[in-house]
């Protein structure tokens, strides 16, 4: 599993859709629920990008 697929999981999670992703896969998400999922993904990693190290 790469690291941007544990993210996701990680924020399915939070969310509390994790349960639903494990039992039925991605496809039982709305659109709503994966379009958050992505959004959430999205600014993650562009923090982590301009995070000064």
């Amino acid at each position: 599993m790469t690291a941007r697929e544990k993210l996701k999981y990680e924020i399915a999670e939070e969310l509390g859709l994790l349960d639903r992703v494990n039992s039925d896969g991605w496809k039982s998400l709305t659109a709503r629920e994966s379009g958050r999922i992505g959004g959430i993904l999205a600014k993650r990693e562009k923090d982590a990008r301009e995070k000064p190290r």
